[in-house]
């Protein structure tokens, strides 16, 4: 938003987001004093929608809208056309995508020995695509392998088919990434610098174990979008039969409360043993 000219930014901003994206566009606007307009889903937990409220202050108008990010977006859109505001997209900017990148200069700052892959949740796409080029540009041997939901997979089924692909309906249980459509820009990079895209059936752990309760256990405190790239680095690492190697999993994506843990145990198939977790 500080790249901005003057003149965009007095009008006011409006941007869509499933709680992350939402609140750094809060505090930005109220860094930079100016109106903004937040939309977010119906389905965004309460206490991101209070952060939003909390980092934006009085100038930033939270509006909820529709059952996914896909459905608030729209909304937004109509609300910038109406309203005359100035769209900040939530991932399909170069600002944004090169912001969400330095997730990935830091990992690479802190562990400067040998990584084999990095794994990232992908929704609309611009986590993956800021880590794949920035790890790509410094250390193209390691390898960044996305990981979606299948109900919720546009990012895997356009990079299949070559072009980009609009889902008619997304999943909501890892709704973070519950995207209809990947950005054109994030498409591309995607397309040039992601070595891999893993989907995943429903829930991340469907076998009861000792390794499958710590995914769930980073599913219920980040939510089930920060435990897909749990579960891809451990499936990876099944599949390739490694040893001895560095796997990194980004675990973005807060979308959770404690009125959604019934919800997450239910889709994980887990018994009543699993539920000893919450008391």
């Amino acid at each position: 938003m500080v790249h901005l000219p003057t003149e965009m930014l007095t009008r006011g901003v409006i941007t869509a987001s499933a709680g992350n994206h939402a609140q750094g566009g809060a505090y930005a606007a109220a860094r930079l004093d100016i109106e903004a307009v937040i939309v977010v889903s119906v389905t965004t937990p309460k206490l991101k929608v209070d952060a939003v409220r909390m980092h934006g202050g009085p100038t930033v108008e939270i509006i909820l809208a529709g059952e996914s990010y896909s459905d608030a977006y729209a909304h937004a859109v109509e609300l910038q056309e109406a309203r005359g505001l100035t769209f900040v997209h939530p991932f399909d900017d170069p600002e944004v995508i090169a912001g969400q990148g330095t997730v990935a200069m830091e990992i690479l700052r802190q562990h400067p020995g040998k990584i084999h892959a990095i794994f990232v949740p992908i929704g609309g796409g611009g986590l993956e695509a800021g880590v794949a080029v920035y790890v790509k540009a410094v250390r193209p041997g390691i390898r960044v392998i996305g990981v979606q939901a299948e109900d919720s997979c546009a990012m895997a089924r356009s990079l299949a088919a070559g072009e980009r692909v609009a889902l008619s309906d997304v999943g909501l249980f890892s709704d973070s990434t519950a995207v209809k459509l990947v950005g054109t820009e994030i498409f591309r990079l995607c397309a040039a610098y992601l070595d891999e895209v893993m989907t995943y059936i429903r829930m991340l752990c469907a076998q009861p174990s000792r390794t499958c309760s710590k995914t769930l256990v980073a599913c219920r405190v980040i939510g089930p979008a920060g435990a897909l790239a749990l579960a891809g680095a451990k499936r990876y690492a099944a599949r390739e039969g490694l040893a001895g190697e560095t796997l990194v999993a980004i675990t973005s994506g807060a979308n959770m409360n404690f009125d959604r843990l019934r919800f997450v145990a239910e889709r994980a198939e887990v018994g009543k043993h699993m539920k000893l977790c919450l008391q």
